[in-house]
């Protein structure tokens, strides 16, 4: 399995802060932002990695991150998204990377301790997406569950004006080789980007997605909310003087 970081974008929710770097490389407590989804993967057992990026900023995670070795990976490339286009848009540029492997996708500002070791050991095909209980699940992709059977997904929607459920799905999803035709039959949203959940949909179609609790904590550190909370806990988990 290959692990796909999306790291684009020009983090406008975070100006004046992104005027100055890449919003994946500010600082959450002692490290750059993208040292933690980095961390899940190698934790994981994940080690060829792909950083898709835009933006004007760029070329900063070379000098932070250089080949990767100092972070556990063996292989680390780099994938330049020249538009704002939506997740898939920027995993469609994976295409190459991947080839015939099985991806872990996860979004640059994800901070999570969550170990996903034994879900990855045991992929085998289809996908699987990480869920989490949040107060403002309109902020995030949203499952419906079936209300016969509770394990069971029937449909992700985009930023429900009302969602059907009280949880996220986080930006951490395992996908078989499949993934990339799937993508391809993505059509723009409303939004005019090509969303993730459409990916997850023609999983649930052909009945091969599962999903995970995400156990520990989890945010998305996009904004100035989520950003002051990531950097809070890390303090905490990592200094216990505070």
């Amino acid at each position: 399995m290959k692990g796909v970081i999306l790291a684009g974008g020009l983090g406008t929710r975070l100006y004046p802060l992104t005027h100055a770097t890449n919003k994946h490389l500010l600082p959450v407590y002692d490290q750059p932002m993208i040292y933690y989804p980095i961390q899940t993967l190698v934790k994981a057992g994940i080690t060829e990695v792909l950083i898709v990026t835009g933006g004007p900023y760029a070329g900063h995670f070379i000098r932070v991150l250089k080949n990767g070795k100092e972070l556990g990976l063996t292989h680390l490339e780099y994938s330049y998204q020249e538009k704002e286009g939506g997740i898939v848009e920027a995993l469609l540029l994976a295409e190459e990377f991947a080839g015939e492997d099985s991806v872990a996708l996860i979004l640059g500002d994800n901070t999570t301790d969550a170990d996903i070791t034994h879900v990855v050991s045991e992929f085998v095909d289809g996908a699987v997406i990480f869920l989490k209980e949040v107060p403002d699940p309109a902020r995030y992709g949203v499952p419906e569950f079936d209300p016969v059977d509770p394990k069971k997904i029937v449909r992700v929607e985009e930023k429900p004006k009302e969602p059907k459920s009280n949880y996220a799905v986080t930006g951490l999803y395992l996908f078989d080789k499949n993934w990339l035709a799937f993508a391809k039959n993505c059509k723009p949203s409303g939004r005019g980007e090509l969303e993730i959940p459409d990916i997850h949909n023609q999983y649930i179609a052909v009945g091969t997605l599962r999903w995970e609790i995400l156990d520990g904590f989890w945010t998305d550190a996009g904004k100035f909310e989520t950003l002051f909370i990531a950097n809070s806990y890390w303090a905490k988990k990592k200094d216990k003087t505070l």
